[in-house]
């Protein structure tokens, strides 16, 4: 089993810089492509379970997000972030780590990656 996993997009500097503080630690990765690889519904669940901090977190409110003409609002409950997740994966925020049966938001990236899985 990994030390730790990222749910990463690698079109994302927040999500490179992520993966590249936690290359520079040595650590067994398990790199999820999330976009290649979408979590389902168990997963995202599974997910939420351990992640620290509100589900509404986990939903980028970003320039897609405007574009499907989604209100923040609506996106508070577990249900509604799981669904919306489902059908938009590239609405998941990122990158999200795991680790010990944790789960954090790593933004901003290099600090995160410092307190989750200590210094390089």
């Amino acid at each position: 089993m990994a030390d730790v996993t990222i749910y990463h997009n690698p079109k994302c500097s927040s999500s490179r810089t992520a993966l590249g503080e936690l290359r520079a630690r040595d650590l067994d990765l398990d790199v999820v492509e999330y976009l290649k690889r979408p979590l389902d519904r168990k997963g995202l669940e599974e997910l939420l379970d351990i992640l620290d901090a509100p589900p509404s977190d986990l939903v980028r409110h970003d320039a897609r997000f405007k574009e499907l003409g989604l209100d923040p609002g609506d996106y508070a409950t577990r249900k509604a972030v799981v669904d919306v997740l489902v059908e938009h994966p590239e609405l998941m925020q990122r990158p999200i780590l795991v680790r010990g049966g944790k789960a954090v938001i790593a933004r901003p990236a290099a600090e995160v990656v410092a307190s989750f899985v200590g210094p390089a």
